[in-house]
């Protein structure tokens, strides 16, 4: 089977209990990536056969392979601390132990058909398997997650090891003391998990900055303040990654970090 034919394939396999059954599948490929991803980030929690699984795991594994990996290791440092990098790019590309993803607090994904956000990137990227054990997880949780904290999930097709799932402070309106200790508190949920999982390094999105509103540069200021005082205080972790995807998060973690 074809790079091309497992595309198709699941897409007719996933459209068979979704809304979308009997739709005319596209010809165009980039409208096929995007009906694929749609069908995946609508699918509710629920057991998959284990041959849609496997076409699935070798079609998102050669997706990661056609945009490349980044080794996070070969990354550059910041000047006066070896452990600290800065990145912009896709993070779902990126080789390292722990990527973080802002999740929600269902913990669970996206189910908004291929939304921007992250959750969505990453869930998307990942494969099914990601929401069935966050939806374990929850279920034996019994309750949503709670701000600041953090779960850890094997990572899947993507090409690091594990995920990271935090959910950050949502600001309406005005910027609190409350929101600033709960983005905080996300950092130093992270690296302790990471730490405790024995892992050595991890990457962080702009947690919060996106569809939660966190200020872009507050968010950045705390992010940083936080790995620091996490890494002289601490040294199992080797390397801590910030990667951010626009120009202006750049443009700031460089000013930050005097990059």
């Amino acid at each position: 089977m074809t790079h091309r034919e497992k595309l198709v394939f699941l897409i007719q396999r996933l459209q068979e209990d979704s809304p979308y059954k009997g739709m005319e599948i596209p010809e165009d490929p980039e409208k096929q990536k995007r009906l694929l991803r749609t069908l995946m980030n609508i699918r509710e929690p629920q057991p998959v056969d284990p041959v849609l699984l496997k076409i699935q795991d070798e079609y998102l594994q050669e997706e990661v392979r056609v945009k490349g990996v980044v080794d996070g290791d070969e990354l550059p440092t910041v000047p006066g601390n070896r452990r600290l990098a800065l990145w912009k790019g896709d993070i779902t590309t990126l080789k390292t132990d722990a990527i973080v993803n802002a999740a929600n607090s269902a913990l669970r994904g996206c189910f908004v058909p291929c939304h921007g956000c992250i959750d969505n990137v990453i869930h998307s990227a990942a494969g099914m398997q990601l929401r069935l054990l966050c939806h374990e997880i929850m279920e034996e949780q019994g309750h949503e997650e709670p701000t600041g904290k953090a779960k850890i999930t094997p990572a899947f097709n993507l090409p690091c090891s594990y995920i990271l799932h935090t959910v950050g402070p949502i600001v309406s309106g005005s910027l609190k003391e409350i929101h600033r200790e709960q983005l905080a508190g996300c950092y130093r949920s992270c690296l302790e998990l990471a730490a405790e999982k024995g892992l050595k390094s991890v990457a962080f999105c702009c947690i919060s900055t996106g569809e939660f509103h966190f200020p872009q540069k507050e968010a950045a200021e705390i992010a940083v303040k936080t790995v620091r005082e996490y890494l002289e205080k601490n040294s199992d972790l080797e390397r801590i990654i910030f990667d951010v995807y626009t120009e202006e998060d750049y443009r700031i973690y460089r000013q930050i970090l005097n990059v």
